[in-house]
Parts: structure tokens; C-alpha cells; sequence
């Protein structure tokens, strides 16, 4: 029998963004998508993606943004 030892941290509480923090993010996907729909086959080939995983990335809407940011 194997036993697990879980750590609960305390949670932070949830920062509501701005929408002015909203907006620069949005924008800042749609330049980084429109750069990585510039670069060539050798470039993607260069970070490991495929001109499908690009086409697929730069057809996502506008405000579909990474939960990162």
C-alpha cells in the first residue's frame, strides 16, 4: 500500500483583471498569432510546430486568450 502526502497551500485570493489588462492581452495574442503565422516551414520546423498547429492556433477567436497571462 503506498500512501500519499497531499500539502494544501493557502489559496490566493482571485484578482479580478482590468479591462484595460484584458484589452493589452488580447492584443498581445493577436500580434504574437500574426507573428506566427509569418514564419516560414524552416522557422516552425526550428520550434517544433507544424503549419497545421499554426493554422489551427491563428483560427482561435481574438479572446481566446492562455489562462497564463
Amino acid at each position: 500500500m503506498t500512501l500519499h502526502s497531499h500539502t494544501f497551500t493557502q489559496s490566493r485570493p482571485l484578482r479580478r483583471r482590468s479591462l484595460v489588462d484584458t484589452l493589452r492581452s488580447i492584443h498581445a495574442t493577436w500580434r504574437q498569432r500574426r507573428a506566427l503565422a509569418a514564419l516560414d516551414a524552416a522557422a516552425l520546423k526550428d520550434i517544433g510546430l507544424t503549419e497545421r498547429d499554426v493554422h489551427r492556433e491563428i483560427r482561435r477567436p481574438i479572446w481566446d486568450v492562455p489562462a497564463h497571462r
